[in-house]
């Protein structure tokens, strides 16, 4: 289901984040159009996170490209920009100049630091957002340093996705009231979001920030790791819950190596954690990663093989889910996602019944720089 169809996004370029947001918003059915410098005319787009747009060129050194993108922005719903906080409004594209074009305009930026602050206008990259958030300390083994998840978590979890909630909240808004928004998106804002249920367990007593590697989720608890295997691989285990945590236990046959007896247990009191620690280990290194999956399974017992990248293509829940595809170049592509099902009139009963999830279908391809710049002004009459 193409849910965003008939809105218009105006992308007026940038890397990392803002692209990722633009590349939802268009596998979700929105016609997304991105403006790059005519000096990079002809050149390839990145084939992932530019699939579904058109691609024109505008000059923002020159009056005319500054013309096209204002043009451009009085006949769309979305506008996104990632620069500097003032560069737009330097240029004559800040939200006050396109929103004297289009009322209704939903304006989305995305930054580092915010639009305001003494660290606004400081350069930086994901690393640094979580860095500075706080967030980065939380993350790693106890007795090593801070580790990072590449720039998942400043860049496209705290920034790009946040961003899509945003602008679409406010495209909402938008249609109803008729008044434009600004989305203010800053990755250190959204990184700090994403740690919102450990902020919770923190003031409930659960969760202490100045312990990393100590906790429940942080590698400080034994039932909720990774661990090697007899040949070099690893497993996830992530028995959190009583019942879980049981059915692991008596799959690896450990019972009697607890230091308590299973029926009274209570796996989450850390006094445990080193003793339970070794057992696991032990027990899991005795066996194959093969081994471990035959082992565990028809076990609810949250354990899963630490799969390459080859390997999660070649799953087959993930081939069912249609987790990736090779698109018509023989580029192999993340699939869309979330995926929309159609709900259908009540039935008899009064419930509502569902066509279940389906994805949008497979996205263009993306264009080389300024593909679309001659098509787009004929359509669009600019």
């Amino acid at each position: 289901m193409a849910v965003l169809k008939g809105v218009r996004v105006l992308d007026l370029g940038g890397i990392g984040p803002g692209p990722f947001a633009a590349m939802m918003l268009a596998d979700m059915g929105a016609e997304v159009i991105r403006l790059d410098p005519p000096k990079t005319a002809g050149q390839p787009m990145n084939p992932v996170l530019d699939r579904g747009k058109r691609s024109m060129t505008a000059d923002f050194k020159s009056e005319a490209g500054i013309a096209l993108a204002r043009s451009l922005a009085a006949k769309s719903d979305i506008v996104i920009e990632g620069f500097r906080p003032g560069a737009a409004e330097r240029l004559g594209l800040g939200p006050d100049d396109l929103h004297a074009l289009n009322p209704a305009l939903v304006y989305g930026r995305i930054t580092g630091y915010g639009q305001d602050g003494p660290k606004s206008q400081k350069a930086g990259h994901d690393l640094g957002y979580i860095a500075s958030s706080g967030l980065l300390n939380q993350l790693g083994r106890a007795g090593g340093p801070p580790q990072f998840p590449a720039n998942l978590i400043g860049d496209f979890g705290g920034g790009g996705m946040l961003l899509v909630v945003g602008v679409l909240g406010a495209l909402t808004s938008a249609r109803t009231t008729g008044i434009g928004t600004v989305v203010d998106t800053a990755m250190i804002d959204g990184a700090n979001l994403l740690y919102s249920m450990m902020h919770g367990f923190s003031e409930m007593g659960m969760w202490r920030h100045d312990a990393r590697g100590h906790n429940l989720l942080d590698s400080g608890a034994p039932f909720y790791d990774v661990y090697p295997t007899a040949d070099d691989r690893y497993v996830s285990v992530a028995c959190i819950e009583p019942a879980f945590f049981a059915e692991f236990v008596r799959t690896l046959d450990i019972e009697d190596r607890l230091p308590e007896p299973l029926g009274q247990i209570d796996h989450w009191q850390p006094k445990h954690w080193p003793i339970m620690r070794p057992v696991f280990a032990e027990a899991l290194a005795s066996h194959t990663l093969a081994e471990l999956e035959e082992l565990f399974s028809g076990h609810d017992a949250c354990v899963e093989p630490v799969r390459t990248m080859a390997e999660a293509k070649t799953d087959p829940h993930n081939q069912h889910r249609g987790l990736f595809y090779t698109d018509e170049t023989g580029i192999d592509q993340p699939a869309p996602a979330p995926r929309f099902g159609q709900a259908t009139a009540p039935t008899s009963t009064g419930a509502a019944t569902s066509t279940g999830t389906a994805s949008a279908g497979q996205p263009r391809r993306a264009p080389v720089i300024g593909a679309d710049t001659d098509a787009v002004i004929a359509e669009l009459g600019l």
